[in-house]
């Protein structure tokens, strides 16, 4: 990914720099829209893992190159009105590249041009009737920047129906803030304006009042203090599992697959862990939800890297039930399932797992 990033780069800066049109951004965003629909075929059509592993590693769509594409159409021409919704499928499709370095450290990829595309929205566009696609796209930014935007949006837009979609996009981004009185209040504030103001608003087929009505499902089943929902389904044998088979315990629930980011760690951070004195021989367990295929966990169960308990999920109907798009997350559950954590795997589910199981 590095040097495919690098020659990306080099091509931003090497091709000569011209006008674009809406027909080339369309063009541009069907090609790879198309190409995911027909690889996402193959995939479900591949015989067996290997096929699956050969299509993920050498005919996967490159999102980096579509972004790249997208960029050389819209990049000199920010300040026109026609590039907000092409830009905001930018945005959507940028925020999840990365760059590694030699050291393998990875930081997020095009940030430069992230910065530009936000900056041209705060400085021509805030008030917009066309914004509904760009508020999307800078929750998918997620940064602060991005935030600020959308702030700027929800008070100064004329438009009911787009400050409605901008006070939604401030409610799905506030959930990475924590969950302390002032935040939920200002989340249920936002949510209630976005339901009043822009429910019939449609971003790519979906509606606002949807995505309203998961936030509020977040809010009300998944967020720190509340009990979170009981799982029930099969592990990589069919075998009948349920999350509440484990009440009494603290558990650390984790969604996970051996294709994610850093998958290797994460498998040999869980067995360290269950082997640490903090939690060996105490009222705790880690408990799996995998949406690789059933017959890869089962691989890697009978082989022992995987010796904890494990949901297989390979449709990611477990993971919906918690909302899951982003592999791995970590949910850490009292005794009772009262949720105490929620984030990424590492040092503070750890520190939250130690902390909730010295208190019980």
């Amino acid at each position: 990914m590095r040097i495919s990033r690098i020659l990306a780069t080099l091509a931003l800066s090497v091709l000569p720099a011209t006008a674009g049109t809406p027909d080339q951004a369309s063009a541009v965003r069907q090609s790879y829209e198309k190409s995911m629909e027909a690889f996402s075929i193959k995939l479900r059509l591949a015989k067996g893992e290997t096929e699956r592993q050969r299509l993920l590693q050498e005919e996967r769509p490159r999102p980096d190159e579509a972004a790249t594409r997208m960029w050389r159409v819209i990049g000199s021409d920010l300040d026109k009105e026609w590039t907000l919704e092409p830009a905001a499928w930018f945005l959507r499709i940028a925020s999840g590249l990365v760059d590694e370095d030699e050291e393998g450290v990875t930081r997020p990829a095009m940030r430069k041009e992230v910065s530009a595309v936000v900056g041209a929205v705060g400085k021509y566009h805030v008030k917009s009737r066309k914004l509904a696609p760009m508020c999307m796209g800078l929750v998918a930014a997620g940064d602060n920047e991005s935030l600020n935007l959308l702030r700027r949006i929800e008070k100064e837009n004329p438009d009911p129906k787009i400050s409605g979609v901008a006070a939604l996009g401030i409610a799905m981004m506030a959930k990475g803030m924590g969950d302390d009185p002032r935040v939920m209040r200002e989340r249920l504030t936002m949510l209630r304006k976005a339901i009043i103001d822009s429910a019939d608003v449609e971003v790519d087929g979906v509606s606002m009042a949807q995505l309203a009505e998961e936030e509020l499902y977040i809010i009300m089943n998944l967020s720190k203090g509340q009990v979170a929902p009981d799982l029930e389904g099969v592990d990589s044998g069919g075998r009948p599992m349920k999350l509440s088979d484990h009440s009494g315990n603290v558990v650390l629930l984790v969604f996970w697959n051996s294709a994610g980011e850093g998958a290797d760690g994460l498998i040999e951070w869980v067995s360290a862990m269950r082997k640490d004195e903090r939690f060996a021989g105490k009222s705790f367990e880690v408990v799996g939800v995998n949406s690789d295929p059933r017959e890869e966990l089962r691989k890697m169960q009978a082989a022992g890297t995987v010796d904890w308990p494990n949901f297989s999920d390979p449709s990611n109907d477990l993971g919906k039930q918690y909302r899951v798009g982003v592999w791995p997350t970590a949910y850490v559950l009292g005794p009772e399932r009262k949720i105490h954590y929620v984030g990424a795997m590492g040092t503070f589910a750890e520190l939250t797992a130690a902390a909730v199981l010295d208190e019980n």
